[in-house]
């Protein structure tokens, strides 16, 4: 049995093409992937995220906590509402899961965490946590709706009355509580907007009030379309447990400077770091999928993810691939035992409704 979102009945009322995405019973398009891919970049589109999960930790020494369990830092957070992007390493210094955490109070952060990891997320929290004054609260009864593209805070502010006054001189990366609603100005597309977090009782009249509004309800497939184009990684097929940040394009969500100690550092320190994430611009015809062999002057590399873009109107990938191969370098990618030429770019592809290759 598929598990279902608060948004269920709303998708299959809106058309939706239902798939089993990682156990959930989720939207992967309501027509046109292309045209749900172009009306987030040019207009305003809104996602079912209420798979993720929030999770809030409480306690005296929930700070300390933190600075040992990620990679990056916590004490970035001195403002209630700053965001923070980080990676949670095993001892090997392989990912666990790449995750939000948000600081709310002193003794109080709260973090969003991917669907597919969420219950062993919550396990290694509860086994390191153990010993300390510390509360983990699964937020079951929080949904989550994601509205992106540059019209996305306009159409925000009409759903949620009175939301303007304390979101329109928010940068991004923070977040505020307002009424019932968190309101984050985060996103998984390159865009402007919102994820707010909601009662879960909630969350289906506000879909269908965003709807009315004419926001477009997008499926998992142009949100995949739109994270690659962005650059942004995909726990499971960009990183995972075997693989470490540094070879994952997330050197920059990790802090080696300061004396903190975290699970994973020493791992990372003693590592010889020999591969490197890219970005990848076919130049012949075809399509780039994870996967996919890499040939370089400096050996073999693999894909792990690909598509075609519908801003670059190119295939485009994200490949980890031996070091010292600079951007404009020219590869090979094996596809369908042809050898197809392909660029090696810097990434993201496009952001803000625009090609930046």
């Amino acid at each position: 049995m598929l598990k279902q979102t608060p948004l269920n009945a709303a998708h299959r009322d809106m058309g939706a093409k239902m798939v089993d995405f990682g156990g959930w019973d989720m939207p992967v398009n309501y027509g046109s992937q292309i045209e749900e891919h172009h009306q987030v970049r040019n207009d305003v589109g809104m996602f079912d995220v209420c798979h993720m999960l929030v999770v809030d930790v409480k306690g005296d020494d929930v700070r300390g906590f933190l600075r040992g369990l990620v990679a990056n830092n916590v004490d970035k957070l001195t403002v209630s509402g700053k965001a923070l992007y980080s990676c949670m390493l095993n001892p090997e210094g392989g990912v666990i899961d790449d995750l939000i955490i948000y600081f709310m109070t002193e003794d109080w952060f709260r973090i969003v965490v991917n669907a597919g990891t969420a219950d062993k997320d919550v396990a290694w929290m509860q086994q390191q946590a153990a010993g300390r004054a510390l509360t983990i609260t699964p937020r079951r009864d929080l949904a989550m709706i994601a509205v992106q593209g540059p019209n996305a805070r306009a159409k925000v502010w009409e759903a949620i009355p009175g939301s303007q006054a304390v979101t329109e001189t928010m940068k991004p990366f923070n977040a505020v509580e307002f009424e019932q609603y968190y309101i984050a100005r985060t996103g998984y597309t390159g865009e402007d907007g919102f994820e707010i977090m909601l009662p879960v009782a909630e969350a289906d009249a506000m879909w269908r009030k965003l709807a009315g509004l004419g926001v477009k309800p997008i499926g998992l497939g142009a949100r995949d379309t739109l994270r690659l184009e962005a650059g942004m990684n995909l726990y499971g097929q960009d990183m995972d447990e075997t693989t470490n940040p540094l070879e994952s394009g997330l050197a920059w969500t990790i802090d080696l400077k300061s004396e903190r100690d975290f699970i994973g550092k020493s791992a990372l320190q003693s590592r010889d770091i020999n591969l490197q994430l890219v970005g990848l611009l076919l130049l012949d015809k075809g399509v780039l999928r994870a996967h996919q062999v890499v040939n370089t002057k400096h050996g073999a590399g693999e894909i792990t993810s690909g598509t075609f873009s519908p801003t670059l109107q190119q295939s485009i990938a994200l490949a980890r691939i031996p070091l010292g191969i600079a951007p404009g370098a020219e590869v090979t990618v094996t596809v369908r035992d042809k050898q197809l030429k392909a660029k090696v770019v810097s990434y993201p592809f496009a952001r803000n409704g625009h090609s930046l290759i």
